[in-house]
């Protein structure tokens, strides 16, 4: 009897090493990056509203990851531009304990920092579309973000600044017409900016706000007979209705420079812009940089926009009047 139970014990203890032993392998492989790779990672995707520039940004953060060999499986919420939601989308991302949360736009990061810090979670949160995540209070400071959330910036430092002087000295407007959500922190900053930049050039900034996208139109239309051209910053609001802006445009000659790219490819006169598929991407390679080889958002710089171009639309030129210069032409990228 007792040699017969000496030999089931070494046989189970012969069992459990080799268990053991082939447990161990799976576990440590983990800390590879090769291994890293084949994970699906849950990602929780919020974004504040559906419109051409954010859906880009998301197309470039995709791709990154794609590009970096990450399987990647995603959570995709639209907060219908309401902020409220925001913080709900994030809340039941914490409750799901997603492996990273891309947050697309202001209130969206700013809902995902809120519901991480109130579940005591540590989730890391890459964001873009962000203008002043300093004044959103999402980061300490650009170069060192602190805590679990970092990203990219589409604020360009030359962006509003190039744009009020081509207005100014180009088209010759004494006063520029926005329209914009006093309720977007994004757009705040930037409307402080382009006041700054148009009394450097003395050129006069008239306001009108739109609460919701179908305020846009008749925002807009307030401005007639004010404003000698319109200049609307990337409030998530008014592009996500930007084809009421540029119908009264059309209709009352007046020129419109907008915020960025995509927005000249929908209707806007000009830009000083960049891709938001770019700024996208950039904030993916972050994502990556996180989820492959454990880096820290507070680790990580926010990032500015890289490429910051000149494009100008001759078809929107000739809806609104415009006629084009010659040395545009040389200056600028055009598209018909």
């Amino acid at each position: 009897m007792r040699n017969t139970w000496f030999k089931t014990a070494a046989v189970c203890l012969a069992a459990s090493v080799l268990l053991v032993g082939c447990g161990s392998d799976t576990s440590s492989s983990g800390d590879s990056g090769e291994a890293s790779k084949e994970k699906t990672y849950q990602i929780g995707v919020s974004q504040i509203v559906q419109h051409a520039s954010l859906d880009e940004a998301y197309k470039g953060f995709q791709e990154a990851l794609k590009d970096k060999g990450i399987d990647a499986k995603y959570d995709e919420q639209n907060a219908q531009g309401d902020p409220n939601n925001s913080l709900t989308i994030a809340q039941n991302f914490a409750g799901k304990n997603v492996d990273l949360i891309f947050a697309n736009s202001t209130p969206s990061a700013m809902g995902a920092l809120t519901a991480t810090k109130d579940s005591n979670k540590d989730i890391p949160i890459v964001f873009t579309s962000v203008t002043d995540p300093v004044a959103a209070e999402l980061v300490a400071s650009l170069e060192a973000p602190g805590g679990n959330i970092t990203g990219t910036t589409d604020a360009h430092p030359d962006a509003i600044a190039n744009s009020v002087e081509f207005i100014a000295k180009e088209l010759g407007a004494k006063t520029i017409g926005t329209v914009y959500n006093s309720g977007e922190q994004n757009s705040i900053v930037q409307i402080n900016m382009l006041k700054a930049e148009a009394e450097k050039q003395g050129v006069k900034v008239v306001e009108a706000s739109a609460a919701t996208s179908a305020d846009v139109k008749q925002a807009t239309e307030s401005l007639v007979g004010k404003a000698d051209a319109f200049f609307i910053v990337t409030d998530n609001t008014v592009v996500a209705a930007l084809e009421s802006v540029i119908m009264v445009a059309n209709e009352k000659d007046i020129p419109l420079f907008v915020g960025e790219l995509d927005s000249v490819g929908r209707g806007g006169f000009a830009a000083y812009g960049f891709s938001y598929h770019d700024i996208g991407y950039e904030a993916g390679e972050m994502a990556a940089d996180i989820l492959l080889n454990g880096k820290k958002p507070a680790e990580l710089p926010v990032q500015y926009p890289q490429n910051l171009k000149l494009v100008i639309n001759e078809k929107a030129a000739k809806e609104m009047g415009i006629e084009l210069k010659e040395e545009w032409k040389s200056e600028a990228e055009l598209i018909k």
